[in-house]
């Protein structure tokens, strides 16, 4: 029989927390950056280069992300290129999220109508000033929504990070489950945690789209 305690448990977990955040953190600022200076060539004027990041963009959305995780973990070894579970969890979730970020922030660029580019070009502003001061502060009121959401499904996502050896917050659940055999308890206080993680997220997004909506009018 085991000794932990429901306190035990949930201190191990509250302890797992931390790494869960950490990756999540590190892979969305990291996407973000990577993609939004995909977002930037992607917008531009180079017919190859757009189709390399469509195709970048397509490959990492149209394969599941636990393959993506088994190539780099599994996969870079036998190139003689050892990796660890922290940096494989890393780079896929990062790539992975700048392939995702970039299809959202183009599309919020889409939306603006063509008629705020040739605004802009009558007032003699060149492509970059159209976009730093036309586009993307009308794009990233679109963004916000999306944004948040595919965070909300970014900080789930490290859940599959556990398939590889990286203890966050199901690896750790894992673990106590099989040592103390109480996985309704475990996985109850792991899917409790995921939704403290997230709600806050999705709750703030709601009251600043509402906010942005009531100053733009």
């Amino acid at each position: 029989m085991s000794d932990f305690t429901l306190w035990d448990i949930a201190r191990n977990l509250l302890l797992a927390v931390p790494w869960t955040l950490l990756l999540s953190g590190i892979a969305f600022a990291g996407g973000g950056l990577v993609g939004l200076l995909l977002l930037l060539v992607r917008i531009g004027r180079h017919k190859w280069a757009r189709l390399a990041i469509d195709l970048y963009v397509e490959l990492f959305q149209s394969t599941p992300l636990l393959m993506q995780l088994f190539l780099v973990y599994f996969g870079l070894p036998m190139l003689g290129i050892d990796v660890s579970a922290w940096l494989a969890a890393t780079v896929c979730l990062t790539l992975y999220s700048s392939a995702f970020l970039t299809a959202i922030w183009r599309g919020c660029v889409d939306a603006i109508p063509l008629g705020q580019w040739d605004g802009g070009a009558s007032l003699g502003l060149h492509f970059v000033q159209q976009l730093r001061l036309v586009i993307l502060p009308q794009a990233a009121r679109i963004a916000i929504p999306p944004t948040v959401g595919f965070l909300v499904q970014l900080v789930k996502s490290t859940a599959l990070a556990s398939i590889v050896g990286y203890h966050e917050l199901t690896k750790t659940a894992q673990i106590l489950s099989n040592a103390t055999f109480q996985p309704f308890v475990i996985y109850g206080l792991v899917a409790l945690a995921y939704f403290v993680i997230c709600y806050p997220m999705t709750w703030s997004s709601r009251m600043l789209e509402r906010r942005l909506s009531r100053a733009s009018r």
